[in-house]
């Protein structure tokens, strides 16, 4: 492993430590566990990913596959398949060195290729994620014929992971990484500045996983609910103030088996970029 690497993986394990001390309603965190899935199996799942995920030259779908069986291999389930198919791009895009993150992220994207498409469907037929069904184009059960962009393309109007493959990570740039550099120069600590984030992002849209396992009148009815949560965040004046509204939405959620994993990965994806600036070399890469 190289230093340039070696540092992309210590900035992946503490963007997923750092969304983990988040309390984000409806998803694990460590003021509460997520169903069967606790703050350790995430944190174990990040450890196991890291390395994988930063080989030096490795392709994105070589990147994504290893990662996901290593995750599989650590704790037995999936626990980060979205947040291993964001960071991917991202931390292959870092290790071209280049200053310009997003332009970056952009020429990853534009170079996968059909081996990659095909390492990322055996990647999610092994995570076997909540939700997943058949497809008549491009499905993950059949052999593979277009690139992971392709692929990612069919998939964009209903999944928001796919659509940052064919939009350059747009939600990442434009929507994710501003919330975090406001919050941030407001003074606020990482826990609530990582939080602002995933209710942004949970507010902006109706969460991909919600739709999937409760259609989309419930993502509709529970992304408002974030909305007033989000308003009421953004107005306090000590963030923690609204912590026990947080956390009772939180248990409503979760006692509906609720949970805005899509808006969890996007705001882990947020993080990584986020950080990743600091490893590249010039401070011009604003993307």
């Amino acid at each position: 492993m190289t230093d340039l690497s070696a540092r992309v993986a210590a900035a992946f394990r503490t963007c997923c430590r750092d969304e983990l001390d988040a309390p984000k309603p409806g998803n694990v965190h460590i003021f509460s566990p997520g169903g069967r899935k606790s703050p350790e199996d995430f944190l174990r799942s990040a450890e196991a990913a890291a390395g994988p995920l930063t080989v030096p030259g490795a392709s994105v779908g070589r990147r994504i596959l290893a990662a996901v069986e290593a995750t599989r291999a650590a704790v037995g389930r999936n626990t980060n398949l979205g947040i291993i198919l964001l960071c991917a791009p991202l931390a292959a895009a870092a290790e071209s060195g280049e200053a310009d993150l997003r332009a970056a992220t952009a020429r990853v994207l534009r170079g996968l290729d059909v081996a990659d498409a095909e390492l990322a469907f055996h990647a999610i037929v092994a995570a076997a994620p909540g939700g997943l069904g058949r497809v008549k184009r491009h499905d993950v059960f059949e052999p593979v014929r277009v690139t992971l962009r392709q692929a990612m393309e069919e998939a964009a109007d209903r999944d928001r992971i796919a659509r940052q493959y064919v939009s350059d990570f747009d939600d990442v740039f434009t929507l994710g990484e501003p919330a975090l550099a406001a919050a941030l120069a407001r003074g606020r600590e990482p826990r609530w500045a990582t939080l602002t984030v995933f209710l942004e992002f949970f507010a902006a849209f109706c969460d991909s996983h919600i739709v999937r396992e409760h259609g989309a009148d419930a993502a509709d009815e529970v992304r408002r609910a974030a909305a007033h949560v989000r308003a009421r965040l953004a107005t306090a004046s000590r963030p923690a103030e609204v912590l026990p509204e947080l956390l009772a939405y939180d248990r409503w959620l979760k006692a509906k088996s609720i949970n805005p994993g899509t808006s969890a990965d996007l705001t882990v994806a947020t993080l990584f970029a986020s950080r990743l600036r600091n490893i590249l070399p010039s401070a011009r890469n604003n993307g």
